[in-house]
């Protein structure tokens, strides 16, 4: 059964950057350390890998640009992210997003919602000031995750204030650009699942709203504050824990595919600057760990 590893682990996965093209701005409250957690991978041929763990959205209250990540910055010849980041890739987010997140013709999210769980539904959404309606239309995924970027909106959120976002605006117009993933393949970790796990991932969501309305305002402080540990017990244990096959599919399959890109961006003697979501870096799992074992040296947490 999905539980709250799902909700969690969308304040570091780019379907909630992606998801912003369709139902608007979101971003969280933020800490006043600047030391987010970068590791710097070195290869003997003389490249440099900058792998810096994002949280895809945050709020102007976050503090987390220093000096020596924007020189990691201004000196790499190239940046990669996890899916393209440009306009077009943005707008191809929102139509796809769409294009997989509505229900068939003649079938309404009430029908296929038990009672209680529609009710809750509805309730959460008046509460943040979206039409009851407008949900109807939508799959039980794309509802749940309409309703959590709602309600990170209702506590001040701006999409732009994002990682990608600022990096992106910051790197070298002459840096060429690369992306581990797709649009396409991105939305379809989320709608590609069988009705009944979505219907369960969006129950658990509007449990965890209800009982632990801090976790992402707690989860962006400790990311910039670089306590690894703290974002990977709140982010990563409980997907572990609760929905094993989930982790192995959301976590550890592309850190695989993204460890083994970065190996051979390593072996072209380059200086890449690196940004994907901090929940693929941390653990035994991570990227980090991983380039590790496969005998290159990774400086960092």
């Amino acid at each position: 059964m999905i539980r709250i590893a799902r909700f969690r682990s969308r304040l570091f996965a780019a379907i909630a950057r992606l998801a912003a093209a369709v139902v608007g701005g979101l971003a969280l409250a933020g800490a006043a350390l600047a030391d987010p957690p970068v590791w710097h991978v070195q290869e003997a041929g003389g490249g440099h890998i900058t792998l810096f763990g994002s949280v895809h959205l945050l709020s102007d209250a976050t503090r987390w640009r220093n000096p020596a990540l924007d020189a990691d910055l201004a000196g790499s010849s190239a940046i990669w992210f996890e899916i393209p980041f440009d306009a077009a890739s943005q707008a191809e987010a929102g139509k796809l997003a769409l294009q997989k997140g509505l229900l068939p013709a003649g079938q309404t999210l009430d029908q296929l919602l038990p009672p209680e769980l529609y009710a809750r539904t509805a309730t959460l959404a008046a509460r943040e000031g979206l039409p009851v309606a407008s949900l109807q239309r939508l799959r039980p995924w794309m509802a749940e995750l309409t309703l959590s970027l709602m309600y990170f909106q209702k506590q001040g959120a701006r999409a732009d204030l994002g990682v990608e976002d600022q990096l992106s605006a910051g790197v070298s117009p002459n840096a060429t650009r690369g992306a581990f993933e797709t649009v396409d393949s991105q939305i379809d970790l989320f709608s590609s699942d069988p009705v009944p796990e979505q219907i369960a991932s969006l129950r658990e969501t509007l449990d965890e709203i209800d009982k632990d309305p801090d976790i992402f305002d707690r989860m962006a402080k400790a990311w910039a504050a670089g306590d690894v540990r703290a974002v990977e017990r709140d982010a990563i244990d409980p997907m572990k824990r609760d929905d094993h096959a989930l982790y192995e599919r959301l976590i550890v399959e592309r850190n695989r595919r993204f460890a083994a890109r970065i190996a051979q961006l390593a072996q072209e003697g380059r200086n890449v600057f690196v940004v994907v979501g901090v929940g693929h870096l941390i653990g035994s799992e991570g990227v980090p760990a991983m380039l590790r074992r496969d005998g290159l040296k990774v400086d960092g947490p």
